[in-house]
């Protein structure tokens, strides 16, 4: 069986460790599938991008971006086609869309996707902008077209959220989905209830890699926006969008207010929470919230996520994802394309 032929749609850190797990793990996927993973494109905004049918040498470009920061000007098909034009010539079978989320449209990662179906190829994505935006449109034009289209990396990196209602939850309801899901808001929460200084815990937080230059989107609590509303739209069936969340962030919150919580025996967390109404619509909002010291939302602490999922025939059930890094968000890409794998044997 010939190899499975994937295009990878930006290569930051995510796509570089996604690109090393399939290098590491090349010689058992060939024994579990009977087939390999060929990379025949990838394209960067700023590195520039290769095109080569023949298959990339992942290890290589990984090596020269650590030791460059860009391809090497002699890596075999470099070129400056960009994305849309890679989407309507390469040869390939999926693609893997891992471009920086535009958190106001899903574009152009949307588009991106559209052209893929439109070709009859797979889509992974690790961009959770189509699933929040445009999810029932791109469901449905996979199932037309044939194609397979999974996502789990969009909320919780690799934890298999999506997957463990998929296969493990079959026939159950769910009426309502909560969680922790956005790590910066809860790693800023934390440090501020240990005294420290704001610009102090945003400039750590900048230097360890997890917050943002720009931390807003973050704070204002769009991000968890559109995860909450990319688990209630595959979860829930909610044909909903991120600017119809109810909406507030934590950039109102003070130390008082959080001592203050503390004198209660309350801990403030930025919590996700989407629910089925009566008549059959799902509401969803996102907001600083005030539980209690022993409920186990209190104990999600530093880059911990949660979600939480209750049904109507196994009540509630939690998933904690504990202080997550690249590996993790690697991993689920990488378990998305294992589906591709076995949804074509």
């Amino acid at each position: 069986m010939n190899d499975l032929r994937l295009v990878i749609l930006g290569f930051g850190n995510a796509g570089q460790a996604f690109a090393r797990l399939l290098s590491d793990k090349e010689d058992e996927i060939r024994r579990l599938y009977g087939r390999g993973v060929r990379v025949t494109a990838i394209v960067t905004r700023s590195k520039g991008t290769i095109v080569d049918a023949s298959g990339i040498d992942i290890d290589k470009v990984c090596d020269d971006l650590e030791v460059h920061g860009h391809f090497a000007d002699n890596t075999p098909g470099l070129c400056r086609k960009e994305a849309f034009d890679v989407l309507a010539e390469a040869e390939y079978d999926a693609v893997c869309e891992l471009t920086p989320l535009n958190i106001f449209s899903g574009q152009p990662a949307i588009d991106h996707i559209r052209m893929a179906f439109s070709r009859g190829k797979h889509v992974i994505s690790a961009n959770k902008g189509p699933i929040a935006w445009a999810f029932d449109e791109l469901s449905a034009l996979a199932a037309e077209k044939g194609c397979m289209f999974f996502y789990e990396t969009t909320v919780m990196d690799g934890t298999p959220v999506f997957n463990l209602v998929e296969h493990t939850l079959k026939l159950c309801r769910i009426t309502k989905v909560s969680g922790i899901l956005n790590s910066t808001t809860n790693y800023i929460l934390e440090e501020l209830a240990a005294g420290k200084d704001y610009e102090d815990i945003l400039a750590a937080g900048k230097k360890l890699g997890f917050i943002e230059a720009d931390p807003s989107m973050d704070i204002d609590g769009y991000d968890a926006a559109a995860k909450v509303t990319a688990l209630l739209n595959v979860l829930m069936h909610a044909h909903l969008t991120p600017d119809q969340v109810e909406r507030k962030g934590i950039g109102n919150i003070t130390a008082q207010d959080i001592k203050d919580a503390a004198d209660r025996g309350k801990v403030i967390k930025l919590l996700c929470e989407g629910s089925l109404q009566p008549d059959g619509n799902v509401s969803a909002c996102v907001k600083p919230v005030e539980v209690d010291k022993g409920d186990m939302l209190s104990a999600i602490d530093s880059t911990t996520s949660v979600v939480s999922i209750t049904t109507d025939l196994m009540g509630k059930l939690s998933v904690i994802e504990h202080e997550p890094e690249i590996e993790q968000t690697a991993y689920g890409i990488f378990g998305d394309v294992l589906r591709v794998l076995e949804g074509e044997i």
